[in-house]
């Protein structure tokens, strides 16, 4: 099977937005061509810590994960996980300016997009 394209975006814990530090924490992967649509995240609390302190992790985690059930489609996870995963994804990573952002999207190829996602993680938020 021939690599299918995908688009992909950092997701990110910026604790005080006016200063614009941030600490990647997951990476937002969705493949059209093989209808994969996937959040993985993992919070580094000790980086979050040291750009702020007073940060509350346990809202922090708890953004992260309904991001995770948006994404997979969670009936629990409100009106927007009911949406296509086209639309989910374009939801998922439009600029905010809330604790969580994402980067700006890009693209690539794969034939793998789970095992991509991996590597996106490895390289760029673990």
């Amino acid at each position: 099977m021939p690599p299918s394209p995908f688009q992909y975006a950092i997701v990110r814990v910026v604790p005080h937005v006016e200063r614009g530090e941030c600490v990647n924490a997951g990476v937002v992967l969705f493949c059209r061509p093989l209808r994969f649509l996937a959040v993985r995240a993992e919070l580094d609390e000790e980086r979050v810590r040291a750009l702020a302190p007073d940060a509350d992790l346990d809202a922090v985690r708890g953004h992260l994960d309904a991001l995770a059930r948006i994404a997979a489609g969670d009936p629990e996870a409100g009106p927007i996980a009911a949406l296509p995963p086209s639309e989910r994804f374009h939801w998922l990573v439009a600029p905010s300016s809330t604790i969580i952002q994402c980067s700006p999207v890009h693209t690539g190829l794969s034939e793998d997009p789970d095992g991509e996602l991996e590597r996106l993680m490895e390289r760029m938020v673990r």
